[in-house]
């Protein structure tokens, strides 16, 4: 495709973003940028068709994007745009004072500024737990046969399992149990903690397997949960009060949103664009989701998208995304890693208890 069709496609794109209107080639000769005959332009928008890039949805009426016209345009074709400096304290502000922020707050004020921004709905992945290092397991008596297993991880995570045993634990018990899992648990990967590895454990227990095994279960489930993608999902709102979207597919999403995290791995480059009309797990038909990644201590850390109508304004948007995974990147990278808690031996609150 040669320069002139890849200015007539941002044309049509940038017009049928603004109008919702098909788009026909005597309009597109118009622009001043153009300088070609309204013929010319007609046959270079019939090979656009025929290329995947335009569709027109009646004989007699102009043409309009396909989501790859819309791809192409997103990738190759939208101008970039810096945010100008007032803008960038501007979204700085709403952040907060970045000195009183934990990760989840940063998380949660970004989808919250974003989508005051942009008038859409906004949603983070947190992937972050999965690359997370274990640091302390310890266990805690809680009452007769009852107990709690306290897993401590690298990012501050913390997580308790409440486990009741066939006999009381002894002192030689629990001193075996904690050297144990210093010894085989402690400095090792979240995501390491497979079924597996669990069950080599657990026949590494010898005589203590059947008194220990509860615990060791109790550990492995917490692991799950540790490397599950935590979701928030903010201004749904928006999306209701959007016409082009379905009412009852918008309900429909908020119902399941958490669907979502299949889409938002880490298994892509750049800014994503879904489009509803593509099935999977993203519902909300005539919509579509641009996402972009942050970065956590080297790796991965999320990412962060907003939800709208398919005709949303993408060169204005996507910068205001690029710049929010970037501070959010720089923000969880820089903050202080968390003081290094001590396990009191008196019971858990009941209400602490399995959280």
């Amino acid at each position: 495709m040669d320069a002139r069709k890849r200015k007539i496609l941002s044309a049509v794109v940038d017009l049928y973003i603004r109008t919702g209107e098909p788009v026909g080639s005597k309009t597109i000769s118009q622009l001043p940028d153009i300088h070609v005959s309204a013929a010319t332009v007609r046959n270079d928008m019939a090979v656009l068709e025929e290329l995947g890039f335009l569709e027109q949805p009646h004989t007699s009426a102009g043409r309009v994007p396909t989501f790859s016209g819309f791809r192409m345009y997103i990738d190759q074709l939208g101008e970039e745009s810096v945010l100008p400096e007032e803008e960038r304290k501007r979204l700085d502000e709403m952040l907060g004072d970045e000195s009183e922020l934990t990760e989840d707050l940063i998380l949660q004020s970004a989808t919250t500024a974003l989508s005051q921004i942009t008038k859409c709905a906004t949603v983070v992945s947190n992937f972050a737990p999965k690359y997370s290092v274990i640091t302390k397991v310890d266990v805690v008596s809680t009452g007769k046969r009852m107990y709690v297993v306290l897993l401590i991880t690298s990012d501050g995570k913390i997580q308790n399992r409440a486990c009741r045993l066939q006999f009381d634990l002894t002192d030689e018990h629990m001193e075996f149990f904690k050297h144990f899992m210093e010894e085989n648990l402690e400095g090792i990967s979240v995501s390491e903690l497979s079924q597996e590895k669990m069950d080599q454990m657990a026949a590494a227990l010898g005589a203590y397997m059947m008194t220990l095994s509860p615990l060791m279960q109790g550990i492995y489930e917490m692991s799950k949960d540790l490397q599950k993608n935590e979701l928030y999902v903010s201004g749904e709102q928006n999306l209701f009060s959007c016409e082009e979207l379905d009412k009852a597919e918008v309900a429909q999403f908020i119902m399941h949103k958490q669907t979502l995290s299949r889409l938002l791995d880490d298994s892509f480059q750049g800014v994503k664009v879904v489009f509803g009309e593509e099935g999977g797990d993203f519902v909300i038909g005539n919509s579509s989701m641009i996402v972009s990644k942050y970065q956590k201590d080297g790796h991965t850390g999320g990412s962060l998208g907003v939800i709208g109508p398919v005709r949303i304004n993408y060169a204005k948007i996507i910068p205001y995304i690029e710049y929010f995974t970037d501070k959010i990147s720089h923000l969880i990278t820089e903050e202080q890693e968390p003081a290094e808690l001590e396990l009191l031996e008196d019971p858990l609150p009941p209400e602490q208890i399995g959280q």
